[in-house]
């Protein structure tokens, strides 16, 4: 599985940003994929992972509640992460992933696989 993350950049606090995520060698779309972000100096967050578009399918974290908004498109085995209402804190690398459920990554469980990241930076 081979998951290619895109649209990181800079971003003035506010601003918003719209990541994706292209997931090649996936033989079907029963799987979950989602976004988890890294900085130099913390532990791994999971900010959010989907099975499918109904809401009871979906995690996300407590950071990204009301701000971050993810869907997939399983026709193009996309993923995308809308993020609004940036602030500083949201400054660092966020990963494309692949868990083994749903479960598993609210439980903030290693990913099954992932990709290079993209980093996002919120500065004025």
């Amino acid at each position: 599985v081979q998951l290619q993350a895109s649209g990181g950049g800079l971003v003035h606090p506010g601003g918003s940003l719209r990541l994706s995520c292209a997931a090649s060698g996936v033989t079907s779309d029963d799987y979950v994929i989602g976004w988890f972000r890294q900085w130099p100096d913390r532990e791994r967050e999971e900010i959010t992972c989907i099975i499918n578009n109904d809401d009871r399918y979906k995690y996300i974290s407590d950071s990204a509640k009301g701000r971050f908004t993810t869907s997939r498109d399983d026709g193009e085995k996309t993923i995308h992460l809308l993020m609004t209402s940036l602030n500083s804190d949201d400054t660092a690398k966020y990963y494309c992933a692949i868990w083994a459920s749903l479960l598993s990554c609210r439980r903030g469980d290693r990913p099954l696989s992932w990709g290079r990241g993209t980093l996002v930076t919120v500065s004025s």
